[in-house]
């Protein structure tokens, strides 16, 4: 039996940084979630959520499907939708890179930009319009737990099986925060000492992937009990260590990742020893046409 495309999301390489972290008791552990089929993280929930929906009868063959997205979720959503022959509009900020909205042209999404003032917020109240106004579902990926449940079945599960269980912090980007949810669920399961840390961006700083959400558009799968700490970072923090990871690990990803590993050396620099499991959430070359390698 050959596997298909949807057979080969996950189960995504864990790889050791060999010159960020200088305490040899301290092991920098970087997930390459890039490796995935459509190039992020977010084929895992993309494809749980359709998946799902398809399998309880939520959705079917003629469904108007309609999503607000800041990139990665959908361009896994437009590659999984049209596998499952589905139609789907995906809704973005009119300043997104042109390699995510070319992508997800490609695999047969239509796209909708809205104004780059209202960011994604203004992306979410579009979708969301459309859904009470125009007879469109949304899968909502902010309040689908779908989307967690994905890392609680999938990378929680592979980031314990890799380490041997010897992880003792787990640190990612917040976004969505399915990802951490997902896996901290897990995690927390296995070992309730795993800290959990979350990194979010300082006051005034634009990290694509990474967000401090204003009150009202608090993701509803969010959780605070489910995170232990919170690590900002910087929008010239997060860009300068994207460019250190391609330079001096060979890592070429995308600013989130640069976050998220930002928050993770800060981290590793408060202990005497550890196991650090880091997500690199996709990869670098949605991001040429930006300024972020220049």
């Amino acid at each position: 039996m050959y596997k298909t495309l949807l057979d080969n999301i996950g189960n995504t390489p864990l790889v050791a940084a060999t010159t960020l972290v200088k305490n040899k008791n301290i092991s920098l552990l970087l997930k390459l979630e890039g490796d995935n089929p459509g190039g992020s993280v977010k084929d895992r929930a993309a494809y749980n959520m359709i998946k799902s929906a398809l399998d309880r009868g939520d959705i079917k063959p003629g469904t108007k499907l309609i999503e607000a997205t800041s990139g990665n979720t959908g361009i896994a959503l437009a590659m999984i939708a049209g596998l499952f022959k589905l139609d789907i509009e995906l809704v973005m900020p009119e300043n997104s890179t042109r390699e995510r909205v070319q992508t997800m042209r490609a695999y047969g999404a239509k796209v909708t930009l809205t104004s780059s003032d209202s960011g994604i917020e203004g992306s979410r109240d579009y979708a969301e319009k459309k859904v009470a106004e125009e007879g469109y579902m949304s899968l909502n990926q902010f309040g689908n737990d779908d989307n967690w449940k994905a890392h609680y079945k999938t990378t929680g599960p592979e980031i314990w099986r890799d380490t041997g269980g010897n992880i003792t912090h787990f640190v990612s980007a917040m976004g969505t925060t399915g990802t951490i949810m997902g896996t901290s669920t897990f995690l927390k399961e296995k070992d309730r000492d795993v800290r959990i840390v979350g990194v979010q961006p300082t006051d005034n700083s634009s990290i694509p992937g990474i967000r401090k959400w204003p009150k009202e558009y608090l993701p509803g799968i969010f959780n605070p009990s489910k995170v232990d700490e919170i690590i900002e970072v910087s929008e010239a923090e997060a860009a300068e260590m994207t460019r250190r990871l391609a330079r001096e690990e060979g890592i070429f990803a995308g600013m989130s990742s640069g976050g998220a590993v930002c928050a993770a050396l800060k981290l590793a620099k408060t202990l005497n020893e550890g196991v650090i499991v880091t997500i690199i959430c996709d990869r670098g070359d949605r991001y040429l046409s930006s300024d972020l390698f220049s």
